[in-house]
């Protein structure tokens, strides 16, 4: 897919909201939340950027903790070392293809002198894509036809080993080849109040669980006693859906006003693939 301008610095760097490699993964946890994030980048006293965690490894790491306390746990024994940069010379076309190479969702901005600049995610691409694309395209030539399913009342563990196997974010739920919901990871982390809790718990309480910012460690630590529940009690129920013939530009409209990453896509209301910000950038990388 060409792009009438793929000058890097015609994107506005966000500013970055780092964690030092000493904070705790509680710590970690609680930013994301705090800051409605989906990764955070690890730098150390002189803002020279070491490593990057995203909510996916937060997920991860909680769910293999076992009995460990988890405010031992720290944000440098389970981040990636793995540091895909760029500078603001570079283009657009350079991050989609290291992101499409790199399996990345974000690559970080440096300076001259190696300190970190800022950081370029998936969703900025997927702007320039919106704004910025030569000709239009169809979700169906670019979607992604296999899509891993759960039924509504198949068990978190099932649901949450898909997840980690097969290297996804999201799972969509159906019902007779129809999207009744979604699961990303940010729904193991928790990110948000458990349905069953809303369903059963006092108004009040649901409230206090919404704002408190720390969890102790059973609280935060849950992972283990959400596998007796079903994919229906943390499914986003009825997901945005997109049919196969629309444009692209829609999906990405979609993703963006609905801060998700991943819409299912449809046709005559039964599921026949996924479009994600990922297929987006690899259109981009493939020129």
């Amino acid at each position: 897919m060409q792009l009438k301008n793929a000058d890097l610095n015609q994107l506005i760097v966000k500013r970055t909201v780092t964690i030092s490699p000493e904070s705790s993964l509680l710590d970690a946890r609680n930013m994301l939340l705090r800051y409605n994030l989906k990764r955070l980048v690890v730098a150390d006293s002189n803002n020279v950027p070491v490593g990057i965690i995203t909510e996916k490894d937060i997920a991860k790491t909680i769910y293999a903790l076992g009995d460990k306390p988890i405010k031992s746990v720290k944000v440098s024994g389970f981040m990636s070392k793995k540091l895909i940069t760029v500078k603001k010379t570079d283009t657009i076309y350079t991050c989609a293809k290291l992101m499409k190479k790199n399996h990345v969702s974000s690559i970080i901005v440096l300076t001259g002198i190696g300190a970190l600049d800022g950081l370029i995610t998936k969703t900025d691409l997927a702007v320039i894509f919106l704004t910025h694309a030569v000709a239009p395209l169809k979700v169906s030539k670019i979607m992604t036809r296999k899509v891993i399913t759960v039924m509504p009342g198949d068990s978190l563990l099932y649901v949450e080993s898909l997840l980690i196997h097969n290297r996804i974010a999201r799972i969509v739920v159906q019902r007779n080849r129809t999207p009744v919901g979604i699961i990303t990871f940010r729904d193991f982390v928790p990110a948000k109040i458990p349905y069953w809790i809303a369903q059963s718990a006092d108004p009040k309480e649901v409230q206090e669980y919404k704002v408190r910012d720390n969890f102790d460690d059973f609280q935060v630590n849950q992972m283990s006693h959400l596998l007796h529940f079903k994919a229906v009690d943390i499914m986003s129920s009825n997901p945005v859906t997109i049919d196969s013939e629309e444009d692209v530009g829609v999906a990405v409209l979609l993703m963006i006003r609905n801060n998700i990453s991943g819409i299912p896509v449809v046709r005559k209301s039964k599921l026949v693939g996924i479009i994600t910000k990922t297929d987006v950038i690899n259109a981009i990388a493939d020129g």
